[in-house]
């Protein structure tokens, strides 16, 4: 099979906390897309206090394994980026699923001086019919209001650093709101960032299929969300305890 010519260095960032079950699944995925790269990229696994051995299974998949004592995703995903080398960072969630390729798309797309950044466009595909339904919803108004899950995304590392990155505060929503900066640098440099990328990704709905409906309309409600993203307490049963 023929490869793509990458148009800068790139680093994977794997965000993980107690995914010794899943993750060599995810670095499965990501091997198969880097093959289709002229250059492989760096793969950092940043092990987020994790109690199952996930930094030991990352190691010996071949991953660069980083520590971040302090629970919660942007604090993770930040960490990795400290500790990139590539020019171009990807986010790419430990329960993500993605065809093969997902980077050699993202390689072109950045392959474009006047793009930023981007993220694919995240679908869930629980068992409950009404839970499909409701997220089905949840999904059309996310992109009409231009907002991003976190499940990919990525961005030059230089404009990683100019917006901040990941804002630290924020146990949730912190991806919408990182694509929302990094949208708005575009505007002030004059340039784009391409949401959602074409490429399809679908997100676990472990959550979704073990919860009561009533607990996924809460932990999705839009006023709960904002009143509580910056309370570690509120999001315990969505991070730190989700369902394994």
């Amino acid at each position: 099979m023929s490869t793509r010519r990458s148009p800068a260095s790139m680093t994977v960032v794997v965000p993980a906390y107690d995914e010794a079950r899943i993750l060599p699944g995810t670095i499965e995925q990501i091997n198969d897309s880097a093959r289709l790269l002229a250059a492989p990229p760096e793969l950092i696994v940043v092990d987020n206090r994790s109690t199952d051995g996930t930094g030991a299974i990352a190691a010996r998949l071949g991953a660069r394994v980083v520590t971040e004592p302090a629970v919660g995703i942007a604090r993770a995903r930040n960490a990795g980026a400290r500790h990139a080398r590539g020019e171009v960072l990807v986010f790419i969630d430990a329960d993500a699923c993605f065809p093969a390729e997902l980077l050699p798309r993202i390689a072109d797309t950045m392959a474009d001086p006047g793009c930023l950044g981007g993220a694919a466009d995240p679908r869930y595909h629980p068992r409950k019919w009404s839970v499909r339904v409701y997220l089905g919803m949840w999904r059309l108004l996310a992109r009409a209001l231009k907002m991003s899950q976190g499940a990919v995304q990525f961005c030059r590392a230089d404009v990683f650093k100019a917006v901040g990155g990941y804002d630290e505060r924020y146990f949730i929503g912190e991806d919408v709101d990182f694509v929302w900066r990094l949208r708005a640098e575009a505007r002030r440099r004059g340039a784009a960032v391409e949401v959602p990328i074409d490429v399809a990704v679908s997100q676990s709905a472990r959550r979704f299929d073990r919860w009561p409906l009533w607990r996924t309309l809460l932990f999705t409600n839009p006023l709960f969300i904002l009143l509580l993203r910056r309370r570690a307490s509120a999001w315990a049963g969505w991070y730190e305890r989700p369902p394994r």
